[in-house]
């Protein structure tokens, strides 16, 4: 082991001295005392846009693996990438997560703070065991001078980064350290890596199963000159520690950096977490045919915000989200055996490894599925709760009055075994009912009436009767004029309502009530 800094120094180097030392931390924050088989995982977003359909498919694996073991779910703010932060993102990240029935532990768990910029004294005391040890070091290259030591290895066709040769501080004397610090210069602190490319780190992924890659050999920053706060990597070593996590799930985007941290976990001796790396929500692409990764830039559905906005029921989203995630679920809904995704085993290994495809297709089937399972003051519920957040001015006169919209949303729905299925978000049932409001109601110039049976009908109209002395007057009526009964009901039916298609006519008149009938068939007449 090759000698480290004196804490004298490592005090100076870090702008002051470590407030804990590595025992002190064991004790502040102790192993989990958890039955076996019981998961700790965490979501840990950064705050630096929006909350994006990739990111609720990652919390939704994490928040699924840990409620269905009875064990913790956290969500930690990874913020210390200050630049790019957004303010409003993390209140995004919570309401979002909120919003689809995912509830986090925090309040539950003595292992925070769970804002990352909140740890830095956790990550300076680390560091300074690292430090103390010579298994990290301080780092007073330029900015300019790393950018030509990349340009340079690019020419020459190399791997870029800090390492071996390249690492010029990295056996850098106490005394040469004094001379930079007296300077005025703030180093970042780097890992002193004694990987080799050439070796191979075997370890195993649970949902690809055993896989090897080749060591680290560069001397990652560990702690950052800026701001003196910690790079993710060594962020995710102390947190994913210091928090008992056990398994981390993440994109496969960070799987080019397993062979690193599974170098600094041993390097400190702590238990490495299970790993659970997840392929990409992937798309077919409108102009080649072809499936590809979703895009920030291409895609408004990559934007969860977009189906809050839109009024997709968030259950609907977790239930496709779900099936995707566990190819057996569906079959396992439609044989009875469980009620939702929240009631069906997630197996690690049974997530895809590959691109999944998201349909959009597919999700209204699933929405439309939902909807019809909600009893209909849940579905009104949902409905006025989207038109107050999301709706516009037509939307929100369409609330106005909660009882006659749940008499048009209760329209056959009395029935379980045949219920409508029409319904696919909240925006598309106002807009789907719309014509039950005049103000909304856009009467069919186009259909060819049979002005007689209309006439007829409004002369011997009683909005008291009842199903059967109705339809026996439309039957009476179709006998008067030569047609089929089916004739005059299409007749009533584009006057109620503009379409050819509706639900049970007798129900949608007799929620429009006596004068409205009248009124759009003398709209016609």
């Amino acid at each position: 082991m090759r000698n480290g800094l004196s804490k004298d120094l490592i005090a100076r180097v870090l702008g002051g001295a470590p407030k804990y030392t590595l025992d002190e931390l064991e004790s502040k924050f102790p192993p989990r005392q958890l039955p076996e088989g019981t998961l700790v995982t965490r979501f840990a977003p950064s705050p630096t846009g929006y909350m994006h359909l990739g990111n609720l498919y990652s919390a939704l694996i994490d928040y699924k693996l840990a409620n269905q073991s009875n064990g913790v779910f956290l969500l930690r703010i990874e913020d210390t990438d200050t630049k790019r932060e957004i303010k409003e993102a993390v209140d995004i990240v919570i309401n979002s997560l909120a919003k689809f029935g995912i509830k986090n532990d925090n309040d539950l768990s003595d292992y925070g703070p769970y804002y990352q910029s909140q740890r830095k004294d956790i990550y300076h005391s680390v560091v300074a065991y690292l430090l103390e040890r010579g298994l990290a070091y301080p780092c007073f290259l330029s900015q300019e001078e790393m950018d030509s030591i990349r340009e340079k290895q690019s020419a020459a066709g190399m791997a870029t980064g800090i390492y071996g040769e390249f690492a010029r501080d990295r056996d850098i004397s106490e005394e040469d350290i004094i001379k930079h610090l007296d300077n005025g210069e703030t180093p970042t602190i780097r890992l002193y890596s004694m990987g080799n490319p050439e070796n191979r780190i075997y370890f195993k992924d649970f949902v690809r199963g055993s896989i090897s890659v080749p060591e680290n050999n560069e001397d990652i920053v560990l702690i950052k000159s800026t701001d003196r706060l910690p790079t993710y990597h060594f962020a995710h070593l102390v947190d994913d520690h210091f928090m008992r996590i056990t398994h981390v799930v993440r994109g496969e985007e960070y799987f080019g950096t397993v062979a690193l941290h599974i170098q600094m976990f041993r390097m400190m001796g702590w238990q490495l977490p299970n790993y659970i790396h997840t392929a990409t929500l992937d798309k077919i692409d409108e102009e080649t045919g072809k499936q590809r990764k979703m895009s920030k830039r291409k895609d408004p559905e990559n934007n969860v915000a977009f189906f809050l906005e839109q009024g997709w029921p968030t259950g609907a989203v977790i239930e496709y989200l779900g099936n995707i995630l566990a190819p057996g679920y569906e079959e396992a809904k439609l044989k009875g055996q469980v009620k939702s995704f929240w009631d069906y085993e997630l197996r690690p290994k049974k997530i895809p490894a590959s691109g999944s495809l998201f349909d959009m297709k597919k999700l209204e089937w699933w929405s439309k599925e939902y909807i019809a399972t909600l009893p209909v003051d849940v579905l009104v519920k949902n409905v006025v709760d989207w038109a107050n957040e999301y709706g516009d001015d037509n939307n929100k006169k369409q609330i106005s009055d909660v009882d006659y919209l749940t008499s048009v949303l209760s329209i056959e729905r009395d029935n379980p075994k045949r219920i409508r299925k029409d319904f696919i978000t909240w925006q598309q049932t106002l807009a789907e009912v719309a014509y039950f409001w005049d103000f909304l109601f856009v009467p069919n110039k186009e259909y060819e009436y049979n002005k007689d049976v209309l006439k007829e009908f409004a002369d011997t109209f009683n909005g008291a009767d009842d199903k059967d002395t109705w339809w026996n007057k439309i039957v009476e009526i179709a006998n008067k004029f030569g047609v089929k009964p089916g004739d005059v009901a299409m007749n009533l039916r584009v006057a109620m309502t503009g379409r050819t298609n509706t639900p049970d006519l007798y129900s949608l008149m007799h929620v429009l009530g006596g004068k409205r009938v009248l009124d759009r068939i003398n709209m016609v007449l």
